[in-house]
């Protein structure tokens, strides 16, 4: 298979996948057994292509909170993606500093799809376990202090634990502590666009200190960020039409399949 074809595809999975609570990594992570595995470098780059669907989404919303800047509630909100930003970028730094976050270059292939897919089927789980829970139960609309705080947590976890999955961890987090599943998932995606886009200048920076950017083939890693770009702005559409009126379950048992074929295929 052609290499553009190949990334292609990965960007359309990627762009499907990054914002959906069901693991991107994991899906990245079942691809590239049957296309041309990819550096970690091209995963967190191509990440940046499904940002800019984010912004194109939600600007009508950002445009709104830039006009109402003055209004005490949106500046409360503001500082509270600032807050758990904040916490992410400091746990994320302590636990590579710590040896604690694991990168995909520095285990085996079996055993970094290993841990992927055990990430992705305990995730499908507890979806299941905290809808359960929530069965009858209406969430607030707003967001609390606490649960900015356990989101940006979710994050450092979602960013060593990879497979948990950003999004994922993040919803499941906001949704135990009270909060409506649109409220979770607009405040999961609004902290998704300052994370990736800084752990993809973060990455960016640390290859080209380590000569690593010419390792790359960046015509390829830009077309599949494109494509990325595209899918993605269709699937958060669609994702935040779907959650008015749908729970997180059926994405909870999708992700125990996932889980599980890819285990099965290590075998």
């Amino acid at each position: 298979m052609p290499d553009w074809i190949a990334v292609v595809i990965l960007g359309i999975i990627e762009g499907i996948t990054e914002f959906l609570p069901v693991s991107s990594t994991g899906h990245l992570q079942l691809a590239e057994r049957w296309l041309k595995p990819q550096s970690e470098l091209f995963d967190i780059v191509v990440q940046c292509g499904a940002v800019l669907a984010v912004l194109v989404v939600f600007q009508k919303r950002l445009a709104g909170m830039a006009r109402a800047w003055n209004s005490p509630a949106t500046r409360d909100y503001v500082v509270k993606l600032f807050v758990a930003f904040a916490l992410t970028v400091v746990g994320v730094l302590a636990a590579e500093k710590l040896g604690v976050k694991v990168r995909k270059e520095d285990v085996a292939e079996n055993a970094w799809a290993v841990r992927v897919a055990l990430a992705t089927l305990v995730g499908g789980i507890l979806f299941l376990v905290v809808e359960a829970w929530l069965r009858n139960k209406s969430g607030r609309n707003e967001i609390s202090w606490a649960a900015a705080i356990a989101v940006g947590v979710a994050q450092i976890i979602a960013a060593v634990y990879s497979g948990s999955s950003r999004s994922g961890t993040t919803i499941l987090f906001a949704l135990m502590l009270g909060i409506a599943r649109p409220a979770a998932t607009e405040f999961s995606f609004l902290l998704g666009v300052p994370t990736l886009l800084a752990a993809g200048g973060y990455k960016l920076i640390k290859a080209w200190k380590h000569g690593e950017l010419a390792g790359e083939n960046w015509g390829l890693v830009l077309l599949a960020t494109g494509v990325a770009a595209v899918m993605a702005f269709i699937a958060v559409k669609w994702l935040l039409r779907y959650i008015q009126s749908h729970t997180f379950v059926a994405f909870g048992w999708y992700r125990i399949a996932l889980g599980a074929v890819i285990l099965l295929l290590l075998l």
